[in-house]
């Protein structure tokens, strides 16, 4: 059963839609790489590829300073943000950290959001990603077979 939030705390757990108690590390990896892709395809037409992947590197950067072991985004590619290597770092811990970092990382993102655009925009923009994931997103951030 997913976990349930109150209808007026939308942000303070993004992942609460998509996870059910006792959800493994690997689970709250997909989840949160699913609601970077659908936060990706709500920013990019606002912000661009580049405003958008600089947006999910600053929150990387800013929650590893709080989970350390989180990988920092490599500087190749300044218009992307590799949900999958924020995937692939979480499922490979314990889920209470994957967890937290999750939650760390998504809500930065969201406080930097509210910083640049205010709060009422960003909560009509993320809307959709806080909420239920939708099949093809969760298809999308799956990984690869071995």
């Amino acid at each position: 059963m997913p976990l349930e939030r109150p209808p007026d705390s939308l942000f303070t757990e993004p992942l609460a839609y998509r996870l059910t108690e006792g959800a493994t590390a690997a689970e709250i990896a997909t989840a949160c790489a699913a609601v970077c892709v659908e936060v990706d395809a709500a920013l990019k037409p606002i912000i661009g590829p580049l405003g958008a992947a600089a947006l999910f590197r600053r929150s990387l950067h800013l929650a590893i300073a709080s989970h350390p072991w989180l990988p920092a985004a490599p500087s190749s590619d300044p218009f992307t943000f590799n949900a999958a290597l924020l995937r692939d770092a979480l499922a490979q811990r314990r889920s209470d950290e994957a967890a937290a970092a999750a939650n760390c990382f998504l809500q930065t993102l969201h406080e930097l959001l509210v910083s640049l655009i205010g709060a009422s925009l960003t909560e009509r923009l993320l809307r959709a990603a806080w909420g239920p994931p939708t099949a093809a997103v969760i298809a999308s951030t799956q990984a690869p077979p071995p």
